[in-house]
């Protein structure tokens, strides 16, 4: 059976949400647009699976989380793609593609015909199977990335009250999961190989406040080494985490985040790639003719910094998606739109804390404000600074004002004359720009 679209978007993560309503903003015509996501919900807001959804009491639920609620849109429920003439194929996993002759093939046997791919297939998650670590296929080891993900990990916490928890790595997944965690009474260990948390974004002054905040709560955290084995009882449930540093941790549940890779496995040789995605233009397009690629598989040109990136989250995923809807409306038409102009901007809550960074996090950096793990009213951020200009920025409990200020600060890139004189001003400094 061969279903023919004009347009087909492959993956059902949070880019496909809003480029469905992109495109009925565009006016595409009922019958035109096919979704296809392995899973088996209708595309919904990724980040609540590490926050609210593990919340002890009164925890988020589809469909309170759909897209485009995200960024405070609608809330595409499932009846509205039926509504609107897209047909969502879901729980439908396509398992081989033929970008010269416009061919997709799913695991069930049928074939999809298309005029326009939209390439949106997200990551997955690195495992501790793929390394062989010893015994990481114990039950109660966990990995999240998918609503599958986020209800068996729920079930083991209700499961295992009071028990012991082991978070594998210091990322955002490791974070926001620790904090959690904690709220769901367990007790909770961190590890990670790195010198501190979130090595890639934070510097080690905004990585001590964190450890401090998190270890006040009493998470216990290990740096410097890595779980290289894992022990289970009689009936195959994890019981401990041996580290390579000798040490031996006693677990009912593990959860690892130790980061993902982009889902482009079904491409590879049909499209151009850099740095471990699929490179586009400014409008998204691959280096095949009507493919496009958007989210984290796309390694696109950030005009700001003049250099090709990939980046994975939720804001690029959006915007992305938009971006490449419009595109191809314009090329359509036989028009334009402005090239993707991406701002880098990350954003994180866990307990009573929320941070947002923007811009770029290279150069030397400035610490200001009260970065104390243990003060009743922390708020403190970071300036990097680059050639005499300031290129980013990191505040912690700002306000809608503030978080604004620093995402202008860091798309303006103003001189910075002082660095003495930059941590005494403080967010006040970007508030003045």
């Amino acid at each position: 059976m061969v279903h023919s679209f004009k347009y087909i978007l492959i993956g059902g993560g949070v880019s496909a949400g809003y480029a469905a309503r992109e495109f009925v903003k565009q006016g595409v015509h009922p019958g035109e647009l096919a979704i296809i996501s392995k899973e088996a919900v209708a595309p919904y807001e990724r980040p609540a699976l590490s926050k609210a959804y593990l919340f002890p009491e009164s925890p988020a639920r589809l469909p309170g989380f759909h897209t485009c609620v995200g960024s405070g849109g609608e809330r595409l429920l499932p009846e509205w793609y039926s509504e609107k003439g897209i047909q969502l194929y879901l729980s439908t996993e396509i398992v081989s593609a033929d970008l010269a002759a416009k061919f997709l093939k799913s695991a069930n046997g049928e074939h999809f015909e298309y005029h326009i791919l939209i390439i949106a297939t997200g990551s997955s998650v690195i495992r501790l199977t793929d390394f062989g670590v010893q015994g990481a296929d114990a039950k109660h080891i966990y990995y999240l990335r998918e609503i599958d993900d986020a209800d068996k990990l729920y079930e083991a916490i209700k499961q295992k009250k009071n028990g012991k928890v082991v978070i594998v790595g210091g990322g955002y997944i490791g974070l926001e999961l620790s904090a959690v965690m904690k709220l769901n009474n367990l007790d909770v260990c961190m590890v990670y190989p790195e010198p501190w948390c979130m090595p890639r974004l934070f510097t080690a002054g905004i990585a001590a406040f964190y450890e401090g905040y998190y270890a006040h709560k009493g998470i216990k955290i290990i740096k410097g080494t890595v779980a290289v084995g894992f022990t289970s009882d009689a009936n195959g449930e994890v019981k401990e985490v041996k580290l390579k540093d000798g040490r031996v941790l006693e677990s009912d549940i593990v959860v690892v985040g130790v980061g993902g890779r982009p889902l482009i496995g079904l491409f590879k040789g049909q499209v151009e790639e850099e740095k471990g995605g699929i490179k586009t233009d400014s409008f998204f397009k691959s280096s095949v003719p009507d493919v496009y690629a958007v989210g984290d598989v796309a390694t696109f040109p950030m005009k700001i910094y003049n250099e090709m990136r990939r980046v994975e989250h939720v804001d690029h995923a959006r915007k992305s998606a938009e971006h490449a809807v419009k595109a191809i409306f314009a090329a359509d038409e036989g028009t334009s739109v402005e090239e993707y102009d991406y701002l880098p901007f990350f954003y994180s809550r866990s307990f009573n804390l929320s941070w947002q960074f923007y811009g770029d996090n290279v150069g030397e950096t400035v610490l200001f404000g009260d970065s104390s793990p243990t003060s009743e009213n922390p708020k403190f951020g970071t300036y990097w600074i680059k050639d005499g200009k300031i290129v980013g920025a990191f505040l912690e409990s700002g306000t809608p004002e503030e978080n604004k200020a620093i995402a202008n600060l860091s798309r303006v890139q103003p001189p910075a004359d002082s660095l003495d004189q930059l941590a005494k001003e403080g967010i006040t400094f970007a508030c003045k720009i």
